[in-house]
C-alpha cells in the first residue's frame, strides 16, 4: 500500500501588521512641513534668537514626537455591532 501525503492547506497572509492608508501618508507630509518649518525658525536670526531658542524647538518636538508616531500607529476605528 502506498502512503499518501496529506497536503497543507495554504493560509493566505493578511499582509503587514501595519498597513498605512492615505490618512497615514497625509500625516506624514503634514509632519514633514511641520519639521521643515522648525527647521525654517532654526535657521533665522542669531543663534540667540526666540525663534532659535524657544520657537524651533517647540516646533521640531510637536513634527518628531506628535505627528510622526501620530502618523505611523493612526488607524479608523471600526463600529462593529458585536461590541456594543
Amino acid at each position: 500500500m502506498a502512503k499518501t501525503l496529506k497536503k497543507k492547506k495554504a493560509t493566505k497572509s493578511r499582509g503587514p501588521i501595519l498597513s498605512l492608508t492615505k490618512t497615514n501618508y497625509v500625516i506624514f507630509g503634514v509632519a514633514a512641513v511641520v519639521i521643515g518649518i522648525g527647521y525654517y525658525f532654526l535657521s533665522i536670526g542669531p543663534a540667540d534668537s526666540v525663534q532659535s531658542l524657544t520657537i524651533a524647538p517647540i516646533i521640531l518636538v510637536i513634527g518628531y514626537v506628535v505627528l510622526v508616531p501620530l502618523a505611523i500607529f493612526w488607524r479608523k476605528r471600526r463600529n462593529d455591532a458585536a461590541t456594543e
